[in-house]
């Protein structure tokens, strides 16, 4: 007799539903810590992703480095040019879509944001051992990447967009 399956049993989906609160958890810190300099978690984000690229990037090259849709960060990065955190340049490699990059501004926000988040990243490590943390991270980044191959091999069905 075949076993049914079960969501909140499976090794997999426990690990997911932690991943999901963890998600949740550190947006609402993220927030509480960044909201005095004028961000959000999802612009503290999509400025992460512009300084760890190391330089500019289209909207796209930024999404797809987060795991986001285009047009949801596109919304991040039209309020990060709104508040003089990101400039548009052009892109060699393209004409319309449009690099993005810091501005002496957004190098500010995202350092006093990484200075602010210094404080709660070392309480963090102290929960577990830098091996622990170190395997924890290989076994996300393993499903991530097995997750990006079973969407290249599967149709899209148009689902539904992702807030960063």
């Amino acid at each position: 007799m075949d076993q049914i399956f079960d969501p909140f049993t499976h090794p997999t989906s426990r690990l997911v539903l932690e991943v999901f609160r963890l998600n949740g958890a550190l947006i609402a810190a993220g927030d509480t810590l960044v909201a005095p300099l004028g961000l959000t978690s999802a612009r503290w984000q999509v400025l992460g992703a512009i300084t760890e690229a190391g330089g500019g990037l289209p909207t796209a090259g930024i999404a797809r480095n987060m795991g986001l849709t285009r047009q949801s960060v596109q919304r991040v990065v039209d309020d990060l040019s709104t508040l003089g955190f990101v400039r548009f340049a052009p892109n060699p490699h393209h004409k319309r879509a449009k690099l993005v990059q810091l501005t002496p501004e957004g190098t500010v926000a995202f350092a006093a944001a990484s200075a602010c988040w210094a404080p709660l990243a070392d309480a963090l490590a102290a929960t577990a051992s830098a091996p622990a943390m170190a395997q924890a991270t290989d076994v996300l980044h393993r499903l991530t990447e097995a997750l990006a191959r079973h969407a290249e091999a599967t149709p899209d069905t148009g689902g539904k967009e992702e807030e960063p």
